[in-house]
């Protein structure tokens, strides 16, 4: 995919501030002429995990093609009916690539426009955003189609934060909660079991487009840990070095049975490997660099995939403070207070990272038997910074 144009980039800013899930899809010239496009591995996550529909589980044959009737194409006044077809070619031997095509798509997009799909009340809508103001739309006065879908997504929305307020309340009002694992992740793992979710490696939010962060809360907000905002590996293609591995391998040490390299990393000062951040604005690229001049610069993060991984991620969260007790030895979770934010800044998460109050971990380990394992790198941010990128937040006290 084309990097996006500043209109585009607008449009995708319109779209999630109106808590508008989407993918986004280019169709090519020859796409449009054979009415064929790919179902890209973002459009098929998108779609598998809005349950949607599952490539992975549809075989292959004209048989087998799914067909979604309520389809329609936006513009700025009107809803122009399609219908999507989401199908495997035959191909020897297995099934052939993912595809998918939207009727009448020749006549409402040129090759490499961006388009996004989005799904609400079993239709899709797809939105072109290259064409499309989408900021104008979104923000007229007069009801334009792509106004209603944005309310209808916000009335959505906000009926799910109700209702995820309502069960927290209830889990809170029932006692302090048993851990059912140890360490920093117990007290996130122990709300959602509580709350009927299943744990996965998805990166996307946990509730129903909701992000859920628990955390141990102190008496001052100054002595609350860091939080967890999201995990983000580098752009190995321009990295220096191309895996966890590598870094471990020359950064790690040993503790007991396990080669490991779990630190803090920040731009403010480098830590006891040697290592430290550097925020480039002209190039709009985040280096992770070494002391060693051999080494240098060995990492690097496009800017722009760390503000849309954040846009993805929080764009509604619920932090969930408890307070920590050990009852039979075991320990317990008293849910006491919710920090509810929408929208987080995304100019205001580089000036964060510039300041040091966004940081990276690393947590990276191999065991006796030669297994590499990387539970980030994990961007974090200081507590009491929260306000600076999210300002839009609401305060519940459960008890």
């Amino acid at each position: 995919m084309r990097a996006l144009e500043e209109n585009e980039e607008s449009a995708v800013r319109a779209l999630t501030n109106y808590s508008i899930p989407f993918a986004l899809i280019e169709p090519t010239a020859t796409g449009l002429g054979k009415s064929i496009m790919d179902a890209t591995m973002s459009v098929r996550t998108y779609l598998r995990e809005q349950d949607i529909h599952d490539y992975d589980s549809q075989q292959a044959g004209p048989d087998y093609k799914v067909v979604i009737e309520n389809t329609f194409l936006i513009t700025a006044g009107t809803y122009q009916h399609s219908r999507t077809s989401m199908y495997r070619p035959r191909a020897k031997g297995k099934g052939g690539d993912p595809r998918i095509w939207f009727k009448g798509l020749p006549s409402y997009a040129n090759a490499n426009d961006m388009l996004a799909i989005t799904f609400l009340n079993n239709s899709f809508y797809i939105i072109n955003i290259t064409q499309q103001p989408v900021e104008q739309l979104l923000a007229s006065e007069i009801i334009t189609p792509l106004k209603e879908l944005g309310e209808e997504f916000l009335k959505q929305n906000n009926s799910i934060s109700e209702e995820l307020l309502g069960k927290i309340q209830v889990i809170a009002n029932n006692g302090p909660l048993q851990a059912i694992k140890n360490g920093d992740t117990a007290i996130g793992h122990a709300l959602e079991t509580a709350l009927g979710i299943e744990q996965n490696s998805s990166k996307q939010p946990d509730y129903k487009g909701i992000e859920l962060k628990s955390y141990r809360s102190k008496s001052r907000a100054s002595q609350e840990s860091r939080k967890n905002l999201f995990a983000q590996v580098p752009n190995w293609d321009i990295s220096k070095f191309k895996s966890s591995r590598e870094i471990l391998d020359n950064f790690g040490y040993q503790r007991g049975e396990d080669f490991k390299l779990y630190c803090t990393v920040s731009t403010q000062v480098a830590n006891s490997q040697g290592l430290i951040l550097k925020l480039d604005s002209n190039t709009e690229q985040l280096a992770e660099n070494s002391s060693d001049r051999e080494i240098g610069d060995f990492v690097v993060w496009l800017m722009s995939d760390l503000k849309n991984r954040l846009l993805e991620k929080h764009n509604e969260t619920f932090w969930i403070g408890a307070e920590s007790s050990n009852i039979g030895g075991i320990e317990h979770f008293q849910y006491k207070k919710i920090l509810h934010t929408r929208k987080p800044l995304p100019s205001a998460f580089e000036l964060l990272v510039e300041q040091g109050q966004i940081t990276v971990d690393h947590l990276i380990k191999r065991n006796s038997k030669g297994r590499v394992s990387e539970k980030g790198p994990l961007f974090k941010i200081n507590g009491s910074a929260l306000g600076m990128l999210f300002p839009k937040q609401i305060e519940y006290n459960l008890i």
